[in-house]
């Protein structure tokens, strides 16, 4: 990978990690759905910006009930379960435990697609189990029934994530990335905003609220995926996968750095046993070869 295009990766790590930070400090004052709706919506026109801009032509309508389920199971449920769980937990467990996303989609590729289970793959997935485990219990902060309760809701976000991308890799087969991210974003909003409409503040959010719905809406999402995109581009989708390794570590550093969360001995050993288990699960390697593999046109 050349020197640039690891910036990209690293860059987009931190977008992504820093999505915690967004709605940890934002989702107590919003809400979960006013945020989220919030989120989809802006990003999906930023998006629609970026298209005009790049003169990307958009087909979105004729297939726009597939598109209203894709952005159910991949953006407006996950989304809004995480910003529901990160009412109380920290913007670092929810990192971590997104993580458990490819542990997921495993799972649900096995029996959707009779995707094989190989043994490295479910002892990749009894690692992950202890990995959740490992954060949970041997960690500082009393295991209530609320923090468990939260813990349900991150990890059922990342079943939803598991199932979207099973459903779209195989309802949206040849659709663009840029189109499929813009459909699923605006899908989201469509669904979202009749509900959010029951769930407005009682006060004004102040400015620090306000940075950070437009930080996780033009910042995680919009500028997100279209780096995600150059990278599929030039480096390829395995390589790009590394990012799934970067996002926590940068979600465990933002909520330290700026929310002084502390990361105790337990948050440390329950992200590298979660990372351990998606390494054995997806097959991505810790320690890329320097072998250059051909751009993709």
């Amino acid at each position: 990978m050349a020197p640039k295009d690891g910036g990209i990766l690293v860059l987009l790590a931190s977008l992504w990690g820093a999505s915690f930070l967004f709605m940890r400090v934002a989702s107590p004052v919003l809400g979960p759905v006013l945020l989220i709706d919030l989120r989809v919506l802006i990003a999906g026109l930023v998006l629609i910006l970026a298209a005009w801009v790049l003169h990307h032509r958009l087909r979105i309508l004729h297939q726009w009930k597939a598109y209203l389920l894709l952005g159910a199971l991949n953006a407006a449920i996950p989304f809004c379960l995480i910003a529901a769980a990160e009412l109380i937990l920290d913007a670092s467990w929810a990192a971590i435990l997104n993580a458990t996303t490819p542990l997921f989609t495993a799972l649900v590729a096995y029996g959707w697609t009779h995707d094989p289970l190989t043994p490295k793959k479910l002892g990749g997935l009894v690692l992950g189990i202890v990995g959740v485990a490992v954060l949970v219990g041997w960690n500082a902060h009393p295991i209530t029934e609320h923090m468990l309760l939260a813990v349900g809701l991150s990890l059922t976000a990342a079943l939803f994530y598991g199932i979207g991308g099973v459903f779209a890799s195989r309802r949206f087969r040849g659709e663009t990335p840029l189109t499929l991210a813009i459909g699923q974003q605006l899908a989201a909003g469509t669904l979202l905003t009749p509900m959010a409409a029951f769930f407005l503040p009682h006060r004004l959010p102040g400015l620090g609220v306000i940075w950070s719905v437009l930080g996780l809406a033009v910042l995680s999402t919009s500028l997100g995926y279209l780096l995600y995109f150059r990278l599929i581009r030039h480096v390829g989708p395995i390589k790009t996968l590394g990012v799934t390794f970067l996002v926590p570590a940068f979600g465990v550093m933002w909520g330290w750095l700026f929310l002084h969360e502390s990361v105790s001995i337990g948050t440390f050993m329950g992200l590298v046993v979660i990372l351990l288990s998606v390494t054995m699960v997806t097959n991505i390697p810790l320690k890329f070869q320097r072998k250059r593999e051909p751009t993709p046109d």
